[in-house]
């Protein structure tokens, strides 16, 4: 039997890049109940025919509008019994130029919005008794982060530990909670994020690739098959863990 075949989802940034992949794959294992979130309603709405998904409009920074999406969802589909948080910010900002303005909305985004979405999956799944399990889309600047990421970094930080914190809270109602730490990714977001803070011109994405250790950035569908197996059964009682997903190896210096 397709491990996702009973699966009810709920992917928060479904619509595109790593989101988009996440809920291919629960649908390639067998996901016939999913709904996708994200602020673009009509990049959402294109999405969701590809999927034969449903698609509610969410900003991440706005708590009433989760908990809203979080209640339809499971209306919905009846349950909620899988939920990906792969929604982000990712502006630039560093410790000198950061203004408290952008420090809030990251946080907002990063941090806030996935606690109150994780906090109303969880009751919901504890009240109707029912087990359910959370992936978290974190990334490999938890560890510290490059100078212009300075507040970016610190909401994944936030978010990670809210994944451990989560995770231990909520065994005991067989909810499982659980992390991928990305690397540098190969997505439509992060295209666009080169050409606007860095200047990139066409032909950016091989150059970097060339530089890379197996040759490639990381891709979404390889993130994907493992945010899928942790939101499933396969993943048995795995819960608190975080996983690098990477080709650098945090703690690391040349040799």
């Amino acid at each position: 039997m397709k491990p996702h075949k009973q699966t009810c989802a709920l992917v928060f940034g479904g619509t595109q890049g790593l989101g988009l992949a996440i809920a291919e794959r629960l649908l390639a294992e067998g996901c016939t109940n999913l709904v996708i979130a994200a602020r673009d309603v009509a990049k959402g709405e294109a999405a969701a025919r590809q999927l034969g998904a449903s698609f509610v409009p969410c900003d991440l920074a706005d708590v009433a509008q989760v908990l809203d999406v979080v209640d339809q969802a499971a209306a919905i589909m009846g349950r909620i019994d899988a939920l990906c948080l792969a929604g982000a910010s990712t502006d630039r900002g560093s410790i000198l130029d950061t203004t408290p303005q952008m420090w809030d909305q990251m946080m907002a985004v990063n941090a806030k919005g996935p606690f109150f979405a994780l906090q109303r999956v969880a009751q919901l799944a504890r009240a109707a008794n029912h087990p359910a399990s959370v992936v978290n889309i974190l990334s490999m600047v938890v560890h510290c982060g490059q100078s212009f990421l300075a507040p970016y970094s610190a909401s994944k930080a936030a978010l990670a530990n809210v994944t451990k914190n989560a995770a231990n809270a909520l065994r005991g109602d067989r909810i499982r909670v659980n992390g991928i730490n990305c690397g540098w990714m190969d997505t439509p977001g992060e295209d666009s994020v080169q050409r606007r803070y860095h200047g990139a011109q066409d032909g950016w994405l091989a150059a970097a690739e060339a530089k890379q250790p197996f040759g490639m950035l990381v891709k979404p569908e390889h993130v994907a098959q493992l945010a899928a197996y942790m939101l499933g059964p396969n993943s048995g009682v795995m819960t608190g863990s975080i996983v690098d997903f990477d080709q650098n190896v945090s703690g690391a210096y040349p040799e």
